[in-house]
């Protein structure tokens, strides 16, 4: 029998079950249901007495945990202490959520620190589906990741496709060995950092570093952030800050960096209008908006754009290029077309996106089987039906998009990496609609990730460059797929490492441009 192996670095199970036992015993066995519909709650599995599933968020692998109670059922309820968790598992019952009930679960509840720059009171991810929001959002889609705002910074992301590209020349010519993960958060950080504030974080006075840092610090408290609002109302009875020090630790650092960078952009004239940054200062001075917003939510939307488009993207070319390592075949097809539609005498551009289908299935493929975010949360408005259960109001609805991107029930071979599956077909409108709505790496629905665009060019042209431009040796005969969980993201238990092999040099790259 298989057993979930548990991360015992999170000893505060200890603390938390003596601190809550009595509570959660008298919520459990005294507290009577005051709808009679209460009773018709989706099954629950077994559980452990007490602190019933937590053992499972706290497992190495909580996607896979979660995955294996769909024996259960497809829709399940769980339960965190006394706290109830609706888990979805199926693509169908994935379909009715964001088909019917979108408006019903376009929030994701409260906060888990209002001070917290990141997830905080002044967050957009965390912003209830509200006025703020639905300005931020439209200023999103329209100013930031809009045709226009893309093609205007489109020279700021070739320049570092062309630096990463002269990095990986650079090694290839000494021999050296190359992490991708590594390699691809230089270039995901320095373009989105390009992007908001008009320069890459700089190398030599350990700025990019720091941002770095602080990304992966942030991913690698998810998990503590996730159980930190679920739990927040008992935290707040018992005035009890359990990760509150730690995550506002990392808080502080992001603020005082943004706020340099802001003041640094205020002060100098040759920033206007090149970068997002411009655009949040305008609506920020604009006396006339229609919503006005803070300075703090300018940071906490900036916080939230670099790990959106810094851990995200690098995770997936990790995971992709190690898929397509493995698959000979699907390499040198992908290779074929890129050839065919830009040459061998210049790099990828994202304009040659749009004529290389297969590219786009390869990493649709890579996000389906490996998204980087496999469980989305969110909370329910409203009282409602799900799947003929009912499902209260304020409730956690945590949507497995691991499980649901390998129900075998809508997805033929699940756990094959099959490109294919992604080409055109003869799907009527309706059928593409509800495979999309069963599609999840980006999330779905209006809280849907804004900046899915943007990712898939970085992925895009990161995967289209090394593909391209180089063969890739590993020194075993398949790369190790094994997965591991860093905070709520799933990565590679064992880094991808390989020797790049230069096939072609572009006219327009010199590994001399590269100072490491």
């Amino acid at each position: 029998m298989e057993t979930i192996v548990v991360d015992y670095q999170n000893c505060f199970i200890v603390i938390l079950v003596s601190l809550f036992s009595l509570l959660c015993l008298f919520v459990l066995y005294f507290k009577k249901p005051k709808d009679s519909r209460a009773c018709n709650v989706p099954p629950s599995p077994p559980s452990l007495p007490i602190i019933g599933h937590l053992h499972l968020i706290l497992s190495v692998l909580p996607h896979k945990s979660f995955q294996k109670l769909s024996k259960y059922g497809s829709l399940l309820c769980l339960r965190i202490f006394h706290v109830p968790i609706i888990l979805v598992s199926s693509a169908s019952v994935a379909y009715e959520i964001f088909k019917t009930h979108d408006v019903n679960i376009s929030s994701h509840g409260h906060p888990p620190i209002d001070e917290c720059l990141f997830f905080g009171s002044s967050s957009f991810v965390m912003a209830p589906y509200g006025d703020y929001w639905k300005f931020m959002k439209k200023l999103m889609v329209t100013k930031l990741f809009g045709p226009q705002a893309l093609e205007r910074l489109r020279g700021a992301r070739a320049d570092e496709l062309e630096r990463f590209h002269a990095s990986l020349l650079s090694k290839e010519m000494k021999s050296e060995n190359v992490e991708i993960a590594k390699e691809a958060m230089k270039l995901t950080n320095n373009s989105i950092c390009k992007m908001i504030m008009g320069r890459s974080c700089l190398e030599e006075n350990g700025e990019a570093e720091r941002v770095r840092g602080l990304v992966t610090q942030t991913f690698a408290l998810f998990k503590k952030i996730f159980l930190t609002q679920l739990l927040r109302r008992l935290f707040e009875i018992l005035r009890f800050s359990l990760f509150k020090k730690e995550i506002l630790a990392v808080s502080s650092k992001f603020d005082e960096l943004l706020e340099r960078i802001l003041v640094e952009h205020e002060e100098n004239p040759d920033y206007r209008d090149m970068d997002m940054m411009d655009v949040l200062l305008a609506a920020y001075r604009d006396e006339n908006a229609e919503y006005k917003i803070t300075r703090n939510q300018i940071k906490a939307l900036f916080v939230e754009l670099i790990l959106g488009g810094t851990d995200t993207s690098v995770q997936t070319i990790e995971w992709t290029m190690a898929e397509i390592i493995n698959k000979p075949n699907i390499l040198e097809r992908l290779r074929n077309e890129i050839d065919s539609v830009v040459g061998k005498t210049r790099l990828i551009q994202e304009k040659d996106l749009p004529d290389l289908p297969y590219l786009q299935a390869v990493i649709k493929e890579g996000l389906r089987l490996h998204p980087p975010g496999p469980l989305l949360g969110r909370k329910v408005i409203r009282e409602c039906m799900i799947g003929g259960f009912y499902v209260p109001k304020n409730t956690t609805l945590v949507v497995n998009a691991y499980a649901v991107m390998r129900d075998p029930s809508s997805w033929e071979d699940p756990d094959e990496f099959k490109p294919e599956r992604f080409l055109a077909s003869s799907r009527r409108p309706e059928e593409e609609r509800e495979q999309t709505l069963k599609y999840l790496p980006f999330g779905s629905g209006r809280r849907g990730c804004p900046g899915e665009n943007i990712g898939y060019i970085f992925v895009g042209t990161a995967i289209g460059m090394m593909v391209h431009c180089f063969d890739w040796r590993i020194k075993e005969d398949k790369v190790n797929m094994e997965e591991t969980v860093a905070g709520m993201t799933i990565n590679m238990a064992h880094p991808l490492r390989c020797t790049p092999v230069a096939r072609m040099q572009p006219l327009n790259s010199n590994p001399q441009n590269f100072s490491s």
